[in-house]
C-alpha cells in the first residue's frame, strides 16, 4: 500500500493527522542529515505496525511511502 505524506519537521511534537487523501505528519527532528526521514520511518512503523520505506521525496516535504 502506498500513501501520500506531507512532513512538517521541527514541530516540537510528534503527531499524525489523517486528511482526505494524505497524512500530515509533524516531527521533532530537523530536516538535516536525514534525521527527519529516520524519525518519520520509526513513527510510521510504530503507527502501522508494518515495515515502511520512502519511495519518493527523500529531500522533499511531500513524500510517497510504501507500507508492506
Amino acid at each position: 500500500m502506498k500513501i501520500k505524506i506531507k512532513v512538517k519537521p521541527n514541530s516540537g511534537k510528534q503527531e499524525i493527522i489523517k486528511k482526505d487523501n494524505f497524512y500530515l505528519i509533524k516531527l521533532k527532528s530537523p530536516p538535516e542529515n536525514n534525521k527527519a526521514n529516520i524519525e518519520l520511518l520509526k513513527l510510521l512503523k510504530k503507527y502501522f505496525g508494518k515495515e515502511v520505506r520512502i519511495k519518493r521525496g527523500f529531500t522533499s516535504k511531500n513524500k510517497i511511502v510504501e507500507i508492506n
